[in-house]
């Protein structure tokens, strides 16, 4: 009989109220098998402090996320202020080469953490290397001049800032994987791929598939399709686009937002797709085969504007649980015609 190869996990970094035993007391209550904690969750713990609350609370490890320390060590360089809620009081004073500093060796010290506790894919999203002006996406060709090459420039500092941790991640054998995300050192698949070309291939880069970043021109069918074989990393989340609001609207207020992420049965992209699609390209054979495990996480990220979060977050593990962790066709429905 044909088995199921997901289980249904959850991301921690929107929990971060909660401390890691609560989180997966939470995780495991809501239908969870697994879960993702954030860094922010085992910061301070050795191995066998998160393995033993893992054990305790019976589930599986699926990961560390290890979003904002990584969007701190490749922003840092800009001044940007959006580096200071992940980063202690007395290190936002520091110079920014000092905070970069901090944030590599914060990075490098996580990765081998991961590496004790076996976690070979870790999800991420590198900052913006390439500066803000490109990382707006705005087509005005204002990239290049005579004497500037956002582009080039950007691509070169993306090599050199992230060799240390690149070499970290190959050294213990991990997947660093990019969420393709708006604002990000990578916001389309296209970029993506222009980043493995500026680090030489280098086969530490991956992905972390996330459907609800694909508003604005690439669906994720095609994104996740030009990437397929370094898509190593999953969420499951959902979105609606209200009409007639302008996508880039500087609006400060979630609920006035064009594009605004929702709970996973109600939106507007059709989760079960999603999933197969994941299948397809071959994603929950990768991450078993790279892991040692038995079934891939489906890593429930639901947020919403209007309903509380731990309710958005269980009922979308839920859904997860009960409509995406089917038992996987074997074969096709003609192998037994006619039989």
């Amino acid at each position: 009989m044909a088995t199921p190869v997901f289980h249904p996990s959850i991301e921690g970094a929107q929990h971060g109220a909660k401390n890691l035993a609560a989180f997966l007391v939470y995780a495991k209550q809501s239908g969870a098998t697994g879960a993702q904690p954030s860094n922010f969750m085992v910061e301070g713990k050795s191995a066998k402090e998160i393995r033993d609350t893992f054990a305790e609370a019976g589930m599986t490890l699926d990961g560390i996320s290890a979003h904002c320390p990584m969007w701190v060590h490749t922003t840092a360089w800009t001044g940007s202020p959006t580096i200071r809620p992940f980063i202690p009081p007395d290190v936002a004073k520091k110079s920014l080469k000092d905070i970069e500093q901090w944030a590599e060796d914060y990075v490098l010290r996580l990765l081998d953490l991961c590496a004790e506790l076996g976690i070979k894919i870790v999800p991420m999203f590198w900052g913006v290397a390439f500066g803000w002006e490109v990382a707006t996406g705005y087509p005005w060709g204002f990239w290049k001049g005579s004497d500037y090459d956002l582009i080039q420039e950007g691509g070169e500092r993306f090599a050199k800032l992230t060799a240390k941790i690149r070499a970290k991640a190959n050294a213990n054998g991990q997947y660093l994987c990019h969420e393709i995300h708006p604002g990000t050192g990578a916001v389309c698949a296209d970029d993506f791929l222009q980043l493995v070309k500026f680090c030489d291939g280098d086969k530490c880069l991956g992905v972390n598939a996330d459907p609800s970043h694909c508003w604005e021109g690439e669906s994720w069918e095609t994104r996740f399709r030009k990437v397929a074989d370094r898509v190593h990393a999953c969420h499951v989340k959902n979105y609606v686009i209200r009409r007639n609001v302008p996508l880039r609207k500087m609006e400060p207020n979630w609920p006035g937002r064009a594009m605004q992420f929702v709970d996973i049965p109600s939106g507007d992209l059709n989760m079960l797709r999603y999933v197969e699609m994941l299948i397809d390209i071959g994603y929950p054979k990768r991450y078993c085969s790279i892991m040692g495990r038995k079934t891939a996480p489906l890593i429930v990220e639901a947020e919403s504007a209007y309903r509380d979060l731990d309710a958005t977050s269980a009922n979308g593990i839920q859904y997860v649980r009960d409509h995406l962790c089917f038992p996987v066709a074997e074969g096709s429905f003609e192998d037994g015609m006619g039989a």
